[in-house]
């Protein structure tokens, strides 16, 4: 592909509210079946140690955006972005690109004690520099989503018809056939586009529709070796883990969806696809539900990157390096041949994945943590950061006391806790210190353990 603005590639996003990145097929989950997810990261690259730097909705999504840290942005549950915020869209609007969004948002402060959020319409300069965006604030009954858009005249608010996965991925796919090109074209006659897909499922309630939510019984359900072997716990896990599976499996299939637009359109070999999520799903490990907390459960999100011509029939494989929430937008930008803003805290991994891009000096952690207790139940609700190395250890810490620290080669599962373990002093030393100096770079007030 040429460098000339006409001819860069395309970027499609998309992304589900807390599918944990174990909960794949390509990543060994015997529970669910992900064909079309497993085809892209065949075909593509799978970061296998991909971190939601913020296991919570709302300042993942303001990270995800702006690619600062929740203290710099977007720090807590219904928190608002700052209006003045540059985000992607604004790095890709500046480069020629057409941008668009379609479903959940979550950043504009909207509080659901005050009402319904689904029916909360965010003003088109609060939305983050998208060119279109047809979206609402959050949701959490998929059979009765709310969209809105547009602006002054052409404002509208609608019920989706269907569910709401379905329904989002109808849009998106008819943007990509507004946006085609004829095969015989050379040079497609409009701009390269962004888009996102943002959908709430695999979120609570757990139901998809009758056809996907069939395939699965709680009964047979596997669970992680660290769920418990509480009946209170096992119960509620299997029950809720068979209507995720299904909704997973509903996203796959709209996946599959929306690779079949593009070849329709004749955009396949000019559109990559980055396949994650926000953060994702206790299910019961560690006896705890839902998110918030650095179990691996939790804070790892899937990060798959596909399609486009450079990946078409030949896969560049698994990469192990801990991309995080951040990162995901330079990323975006430099596949398109487009530096990273000054502004941007994030890493960009595109020389990961493309022959010829440069690779920048990488970090050998990442950073993550909650900046502000959410109050949700069977969680931890205490502010807490922590570090995840790139040669595979976890550590997490209160303010002023260290709290967790994992050997993730040798205990996947998180089993053994060895923060307090007198004979790895001078491991807990080396992570807190890795812990204080990414707080110093970022500005965050944490009080980090001074040992």
């Amino acid at each position: 592909m040429s460098e000339s603005p006409e001819r860069r590639p395309n970027i499609i996003w998309i992304f589900g509210d807390q599918h944990r990145a174990q909960a794949l097929g390509c990543n060994g989950d015997p529970n669910v079946s992900t064909p079309n997810l497993d085809r892209l990261a065949a075909e593509g690259v799978n970061f296998t140690n991909a971190v939601a730097g913020s296991p919570l909705c709302c300042p993942f999504r303001g990270s995800l955006l702006t690619s600062l840290y929740p203290h710099e942005c977007v720090p807590g549950h219904e928190y608002q972005m700052p209006p003045d915020s540059r985000t992607i869209a604004h790095a890709f609007n500046d480069a020629g690109y057409h941008t668009a969004y379609f479903g959940k948002w979550h950043l504009d402060g909207f509080k659901e004690r005050e009402g319904r959020a689904a029916y909360h319409i965010i003003p088109p300069e609060r939305r983050g520099g998208f060119q279109s965006w047809v979206g609402y604030e959050n949701n959490n009954s998929q059979w009765d989503s709310w969209v809105h858009g547009g602006e002054d005249d052409g404002a509208f608010h609608h019920r989706l018809p269907g569910y709401e996965t379905d329904c989002l991925t109808d849009l998106l796919i008819d943007y990509i056939r507004a946006r085609g090109r004829d095969v015989e074209a050379t040079i497609p006659s409009q701009a390269p586009f962004f888009a996102v897909l943002s959908v709430q499922p695999p979120h609570d309630p757990y139901t998809a529709p009758q056809e996907w939510m069939a395939r699965h019984n709680p009964a047979t359900v596997q669970l992680r070796p660290n769920v418990p072997d509480i009946p209170r716990v096992t119960h509620v896990a299997r029950r809720e883990l068979a209507g995720y599976y299904a909704q997973i499996e509903n996203l796959d299939w709209n996946v599959g969806r929306v690779r079949r637009a593009l070849a329709d359109a004749n955009l396949t070999d000019d559109t990559y696809i980055i396949f994650f999520s926000d953060h994702g799903d206790m299910h019961g490990s560690h006896g705890e539900f839902r998110k918030t907390s650095p179990w691996e459960e939790s804070i790892r999100m899937p990060c798959i990157i596909g399609g486009g011509q450079p990946f078409y029939g030949r896969g560049r494989g698994e990469c192990p390096a801990p991309i995080n929430h951040v990162d995901i937008a330079p990323t975006s930008l430099g596949l398109c041949g487009l530096d990273t803003p000054e502004w941007m805290r994030g890493t960009d991994y595109s020389g990961r994945i493309l022959p010829g891009r440069p690779e920048v000096t990488q970090p050998d952690s990442a950073y993550m943590g909650i900046v502000v207790p959410t109050g949700h139940g069977h969680s931890v609700d205490k502010t807490w950061r922590g570090v995840v190395t790139a040669d595979g250890w976890k550590y997490a810490a209160f303010e002023g006391m260290p709290w967790l620290m994992f050997n993730l080669n040798e205990d996947p599962y998180e089993l053994v806790n060895l923060a307090h373990d007198p004979a790895f002093h001078r491991k807990r030393r080396e992570l807190n210190d890795m812990l204080r100096e990414w707080a110093a770079d970022t500005g965050d007030e944490f009080a980090a353990p001074t040992d």
